[in-house]
């Protein structure tokens, strides 16, 4: 009798987590479709060929794949590097933490703001321009979506990279050593083949992010045309059409199956260990020095490009007048529409995190910890797989094809909707891993004690995930401050978020309220951080 009401409860949870998912994935797609080979209320391949016609996708498909593509490589490169730097060295801990935290840096900032920050930083006029006399490269085009898709690209595949290095098993360096191994096989043995799964990935994800971001090209793309931009313009052009905007995008799909495809396959070649040895590095101080200053370097170049956001708004008028000045920070603080537009995003972004926290908890809970397994847990990691690879502008243009008609069309509920869709499959896994981690016994024994299922989450499970729960807040909610792509075609004037506004006021090259409105994202996000920081210590010390 116990099992048959907790089992009542769980699927009751299951069924409202599906019928979400439903409402806000399956139809969003099915509209998708039907706009892409509807024409004249019939069905046709009149889009198709009007898209397809002429050789404009083609191009900017091909542009979009080559610069993805070797921005990822060095992406890569560049993030194994560092991450080898924390992991395998002996350099102090206080830069082995200053090198973790920055090269995360980028990752509180909207992909939007980077392509002002190079701007700004390596124009004729631009702050590293004027540090060194000469300008490094041209920043508009192939080059600078390179450059800005490495620094978008970077956080992520650092922490991919770091976090599978921090659980590789140092013993085999030793028994390479003992073998006598040189210390480049050594390194190849014991150290890069663990990693190759790894190393793809990072490479997949990077290439996958870089090929469906919106922000980067619009504020630096110039005349080098990309699909994301290639989209915006079909969609809300002078001429907006959307039914080729639909056939633009189930183009743009096509990574996404790609992606799902090659990172199932690279499952195989994880590599585990059954124990895990932290031994020390050998010394070796030419290693250390090396790697140290070139890691260093990495993050400093990262980094330097955001000088100019927290400089430029503080002065009079840059780069003419460099006297200090906080008129620019007055008139953002006195412009009430602005002030909105900041509300608009700490509004959404903490619905996101409330409502995303509580989706997915219930999502895992019931793969994890029911005692009757549903069927349907496969139904909610196959969607888990769906979500992470939909590029945000695919979603957006999705929702405002089946909403836009709809009581919640230019209201917080559709932008919020898409945030959970969006964000929902890395919040999920996490959530997952942490209750896969817990006594399996735990309801049983409560079940057996009078408790029912629901008591049981809320008095025990729930504190045991209280850490994983933080994390999961504090994902969705800084994702909700800097998300652009998938919320840029559903955002109306009322609903209009600080991302989406600073897409707007580049068009008035209004770039000291651009910097000034990512500060306050900057700042918004890094508090939220430290509270999270504060109430991680106080867990800790109280268990």
């Amino acid at each position: 009798m116990i099992s048959r009401i907790q089992n009542k409860q769980v699927k009751t949870v299951f069924y409202l987590v599906l019928v979400f998912f439903v409402l806000f994935i399956a139809w969003p797609a099915f509209t998708l479709f039907k706009n892409a080979f509807e024409y004249k209320h019939a069905f046709s391949f009149q889009n198709f060929n009007a898209v397809l016609g002429g050789g404009k996708l083609a191009l900017a498909f091909a542009n979009s794949f080559r610069v993805s593509f070797i921005s990822s490589l060095i992406t890569t490169v560049l993030a194994f590097a560092v991450a080898y730097t924390v992991c395998f060295t002996n350099i102090p801990v206080w830069l082995k933490k200053t090198l973790r935290t920055l090269a995360v840096f980028p990752m509180l900032l909207p992909t939007i703001t980077y392509g002002f920050a190079i701007i700004y930083s390596f124009g004729k006029n631009g702050l590293i321009t004027k540090l060194f006399g000469f300008q490094f490269f041209d920043f508009y085009g192939f080059y600078g979506l390179i450059f800005g898709y490495v620094v978008y690209t970077f956080p992520i595949s650092f922490t991919l990279l770091k976090n599978t290095m921090e659980y590789i098993d140092r013993r085999f360096i030793v028994v390479c050593r003992v073998m006598g191994d040189s210390g480049f096989k050594t390194f190849i043995t014991s150290i890069l083949t663990p990693l190759l799964g790894t190393i793809a990935v990072s490479i997949v994800q990077s290439f996958f992010l870089a090929f469906t971001d919106f922000g980067i090209p619009a504020s630096i793309g110039g005349r080098y045309t990309v699909i994301s931009t290639m989209l915006y313009n079909t969609m809300l052009g002078s001429l907006p059409d959307f039914h080729q905007g639909a056939v633009i995008a189930l183009f743009m799909l096509l990574p996404s199956i790609f992606s799902i495809l090659l990172l199932d396959y690279l499952q195989k070649f994880n590599i585990r260990y059954n124990r895990i040895s932290k031994d020390p590095m050998r010394e070796n101080l030419v290693r250390d020095s090396i790697l140290a200053l070139f890691s260093c370097a990495v993050v400093l170049v990262i980094i330097s490009i955001f000088a100019v956001v927290m400089v430029s708004p503080f002065v009079k008028s840059w780069p003419y007048d460099t006297a200090f000045s906080l008129a620019n920070l007055s008139s953002v603080m006195g412009d009430k529409s602005l002030n909105r537009v900041f509300g608009n995003s700490l509004v959404i972004s903490l619905l996101t995190a409330l409502f995303g926290t509580g989706l997915v908890f219930a999502a895992a809970l019931c793969c994890e910890r029911s005692s009757d397994k549903l069927h349907g847990t496969k139904t909610l990691l196959a969607v888990a797989q769906i979500t992470n690879t939909i590029p945000g502008m695919v979603l957006g243009i999705a929702f405002l094809l089946t909403f836009r008609k709809t009581f919640i069309h230019n209201t917080l509920i559709i932008i919020v909707a898409c945030n959970l869709i969006h964000f929902f499959a890395t919040p999920f896994l996490m959530m997952k891993g942490a209750l896969e981690k817990m006594n399996s016994s735990w309801e049983t024994t409560a079940a057996v004690l009078g408790d029912n299922w629901i008591k049981t989450v809320v008095r025990i499970i729930a504190p045991n995930a209280l850490p994983t729960l933080l994390e999961i807040f504090c994902y969705l909610f800084i994702n909700g401050m800097v998300t652009v792509s998938a919320i840029v075609f559903i955002a109306g004037a009322k609903t209009m978020v600080i991302t989406t506004k600073i897409q707007e006021l580049q068009h008035f090259a209004k770039f000291n309220e651009i910097f000034i409105l990512s500060i306050y994202i900057l700042i918004t996000n890094l508090v939220l951080k430290g509270v999270k920081g504060i109430i991680n210590m106080k867990i800790l010390k109280r268990s």
